[in-house]
């Protein structure tokens, strides 16, 4: 039989996962993040296509950018039908 000590263990073990799993999905969800990702996605897209020669990069990078946006916050509406509709246990 599990010592006392060795329980508390685990639930101090369990409860810090739970924490950490939180703080994930906090971040996967955050206009923090989405709003990087914007960012970072336009920077590298202008910078490739400055890289390239196209004309006005800076202005063209935004439609990507944009899109990848769009997809990030499209995302969490398709996962509810997903996990609704097709994921079962």
């Amino acid at each position: 039989m599990p010592s006392l000590a060795w329980l508390e263990k685990e639930i101090r073990s369990i409860k810090a996962r739970n924490e950490r799993v939180e703080a994930d999905k906090a971040w996967e969800t955050s206009f923090v993040r989405r709003g990087l990702l914007f960012v970072f996605t336009y920077l590298a897209v202008s910078l490739y296509l400055n890289a390239v020669q196209i004309p006005d990069p800076w202005l063209n990078a935004i439609v990507p950018a944009v899109g990848f946006l769009l997809s990030t916050l499209t995302l969490p509406f398709f996962k509810k039908k997903w996990v609704k509709h097709l994921y079962k246990k």
